[in-house]
């Protein structure tokens, strides 16, 4: 019934805020993208996880471990493909895909820098979550020094607002702002809803080199871990269960798993204990 309340056509209110008014999740009401054959979702689910596998294959590569694995797939599909779902080759090349050219890029600011301590620095990256009927995209704000979570957002399309949703919450979560952001150079990133938001409260923003997936590595790691011992597992058949899924394991991978880098200590642990007192 709430979603029946909201009235796209009314430029004096925007969805956001119609959305907060009657406390509906505004990420369940973006319009369903145009649904894909099973075979078609099965090959992108074989792409999701060769790539997180092989992370410098490109297109062309890419193909020929498809037809390997008995996927006869031609190259200009898998390139569509990886487009559509935000993968690309970590190799250096003279541009990339889903940069916004009128946006401009930040330096990378952590090479050499010692992380000693949680909010010195954030980090944050999307992801493509395959499932049997359908697919979506999954961004976190996570505190590098702890790999704690820090907060995440569900879409399913790849615009802007869901990762700055995250932000905003991350904010709230940890009732401060890091020392510095830093994320790859996508659009949703260089855009500048999210800089503004960033340079507003005094953070540095940090963006990846061109290819360069170790520069966000804590964030790699992370996904690689929940799809191959969560999403990959489970299956799930739909947005819904999905989020439940999340929900569980990132509270697990929170709260109840600990980390040799960091003492044994989970995640939270070495983020709470570390933390001082919230700063404005």
């Amino acid at each position: 019934m709430r979603k029946k309340l909201i009235d796209r056509d009314r430029p004096q209110l925007s969805i956001r805020r119609q959305a907060a008014l009657v406390s509906v999740n505004r990420r369940r009401l973006e319009t369903k993208p145009r649904e894909l054959s099973a075979e078609s979702l099965a090959i992108r689910r074989e792409i999701d996880e060769l790539h997180l596998e092989y992370p410098v294959f490109g297109s062309r590569r890419i193909v020929v471990m498809l037809s390997r694995r008995g996927m006869v797939v031609g190259r200009d599909h898998v390139r569509r493909a990886m487009r559509q779902m935000g993968l690309r080759a970590t190799y250096r090349r003279p541009r990339t895909s889903t940069k916004a050219p009128e946006n401009p890029v930040y330096p990378y600011l952590l090479r050499g820098l010692p992380i000693e301590r949680p909010n010195q620095v954030w980090c944050s990256d999307i992801t493509y979550i395959p499932m049997p009927r359908g697919f979506a995209y999954l961004t976190v704000v996570m505190d590098w020094y702890s790999r704690a979570i820090l907060s995440w957002q569900l879409s399913n399309t790849l615009d802007s607002s869901f990762c700055v949703d995250a932000l905003a919450e991350a904010r709230r979560v940890a009732g401060r702002w890091p020392e510095i952001m830093n994320t790859d150079q996508g659009c949703q990133y260089t855009g500048l809803s999210w800089t503004t938001m960033l340079r507003d409260a005094g953070v540095r923003i940090s963006m990846d080199g061109k290819g360069r997936w170790l520069d966000n590595v804590m964030v790699e790691r992370l996904w690689r871990s929940l799809k191959y011992e969560d999403v990959y597992l489970r299956d799930y058949a739909d947005l819904h269960q999905l989020e439940l899924g999340l929900i569980r394991w990132i509270d697990h991978y929170n709260h109840e798993r600990p980390h040799q880098s960091l003492e044994w200590k989970t995640p939270m642990e070495a983020w709470s204990q570390d933390t001082k007192a919230p700063a404005a």
